[in-house]
Parts: C-alpha cells; structure tokens; sequence
C-alpha cells in the first residue's frame, strides 16, 4: 500500500511540474509576442530608413510566440490526460521551437553588424529625395521632429540637399533647415515653407537612430538566445517527465495485474468461486472449438 501511494505521488509530482513549465512557457510566449509587435512598430515608424529584411526577426518572433501558446497548451493537456505519447510530443513541439528561436537570435546578430552601413546609406538618399517625394518629406520630417535631431550627421548636411540652400545667396556659415529641425521658430514665420530657424537641434539624426535599430537588434537576439536556452531544458524535462510517467504507469499496472492473479487464486482456493468471465479472476470461459490464450497486463 506504501508503494502504492508512493506511485500515486510521483504521478501527482511529474503531472504538476509539467503543468507549471507549461504555464511559464505561455508567459514567456505572451512576453516574445510583445517584444516582437513593441519591434515591428518601431521598425514600421521609421520604415523609411530601414530594409524590408529587418523587418523579418520581429515577425519570426511573434510566429514563435503564437506557437509556443499552442505547444504550452498542449503540455498542459498532455500533463492533465497522463499521455505519455502527447507529453513525447510536447517534447519534439518544443525542439522545433527552440531551432526556430536560435534560427531568430542568428538573424538579429547579424543584423545587428549591417545597422551602420545600412543607416548610412538610407539617410542620405532621403535627404536627397527631401524635395522631390512627399512621402520621404515626411518620414524625414517625423524622424527630425520625434527624435529632435537634425540631417544626418549635423544640420549642416542640408546644405547639400536642401533646395532654398541652392537658390538663394547665403554666407558660407548660413544653411536653411527645414521646419521639422526647428527647437525654436519665430512667430512670424509659423506658416512659411521654409524658415531659418532661431534655434536647430544641434546634433544629427544618425546616432539616435543607430542606437533604437542595434538595441532592438540586440534585444531580439538576447531575448531569443535566453529563452531557446531555457526551452532546451524544457524539451528535456518533458522527455524525463514522460518517461517517469510511462514507468509510474508500467510498474502500477503490472501490480494491478499481479493483485487481480493473487484474488483469483485465492478465491478458487476458499469456498466461493468468482462469476465467470470476471474482471477479479482474469480468465474467461471458453467454449468448444476455442484455445486457451494467456493474458499479461498492458500500458496504453
């Protein structure tokens, strides 16, 4: 009876364990989804200055968020059911998870080594196609205005690209700016297209933007190197959890088996028999023509 209940614990134990990892891996999937949308809107404010390729790790990680849900939701359900077979598949579901994590850490890290050129080069052609597209104006427009940056390096950068700086005959130290670098703009000229403003921002665009895209970068990479790592332990205690269920289950129905063999024989031995066919003798009647074949217990 002793050994009985100890089964009957170790059942209990693995079958909670795997329900809490499970409930950790659905918060931790919640928090992938909310890194990966916080990135990819981020990424989307300044679209304009960013290539469709980065645009690929933040989406892979709200994809492995979603699916680590489902594949949590189903540990629980294995865990609930004691389903070795669905347990040995929440174990394989979270081996393919973790590739698909690393898979989005690698891609982050090198993105990461690609933000310097790739900003560097995206800046100056929208500062070059300033007058000629409104929707480069205004993605410029909102990347000076939000970050309080002006041009590239510095304001003077427009001096190259700004049209008013072409057509007009300013001093060699004169450069006009557009609204958006503006800190302090004269009343008066509130409503011209362009002004020489009374304060610009003094620095230029690029570090600021270097530093949002690489620490995204990095977060990305960080975030999925840490969870794959925890997930590895994971897949491995989900095979351990499994197999302690299928020997738990093994050595509990043998014993079941061995109890029903030990009732029938002494049951047949006193003065009552048990009914035919019965679950307690574990034998069956058979009739003329059949043959004798001996039953053993069995684990589903």
């Amino acid at each position: 009876m002793n050994r009985e209940l100890q089964l009957n614990s170790g059942m209990k134990c693995a079958k909670y364990m795997l329900i809490i990892v499970s409930f950790m891996f659905a918060l931790t999937a919640i928090l992938l989804i909310m890194v990966g949308t916080t990135i990819q809107t981020i990424f989307g404010d300044f679209s304009l200055f960013i290539d469709g390729h980065f645009m690929d790790p933040p989406v892979l990680l709200v994809a492995i968020g979603t699916v680590l849900i489902a594949v949590a939701t189903l540990g629980a359900y294995g865990a609930v059911k004691e389903s070795v077979m669905v347990i040995n598949l929440y174990g394989v579901c979270l081996f393919l998870v973790f590739i698909l994590e690393v898979s989005a850490a690698i891609a982050a890290f090198m993105m990461q080594s690609q933000v310097r050129e790739m900003l560097v080069r995206t800046m100056h052609q929208a500062l070059e196609q300033y007058d000629h597209d409104p929707k480069v104006k205004a993605g410029v427009d909102f990347m000076q205005t939000g970050l309080e940056c002006c041009g590239v390096d510095q304001p003077e950068d427009w001096k190259e690209y700004f049209a008013p700086n072409k057509n007009s005959t300013l001093g060699s130290d004169d450069v006009v700016v557009p609204n958006s670098c503006c800190g302090k703009i004269d009343r008066s000229f509130t409503f011209a297209e362009e002004v020489t403003c009374q304060e610009t921002f003094d620095y230029g665009c690029f570090r600021k933007m270097n530093f949002i895209v690489s620490q995204s970068a990095m977060l990305i990479a960080t975030g999925a190197t840490t969870v794959a790592f925890v997930q590895l332990l994971g897949v491995l205690c989900a095979f351990m959890l499994a197999k302690t269920l299928r020997r738990n289950k093994s050595i509990r129905e043998a014993r079941r088996w061995q109890l029903q063999q030990s009732l029938g024989v002494l049951i047949s031995g006193g003065k009552m028999a048990p009914p035919q066919n019965s679950a307690v003798t574990g034998y069956q009647q058979l009739d003329n023509g059949d043959t004798y074949t001996p039953q053993s217990p069995s684990v589903n």
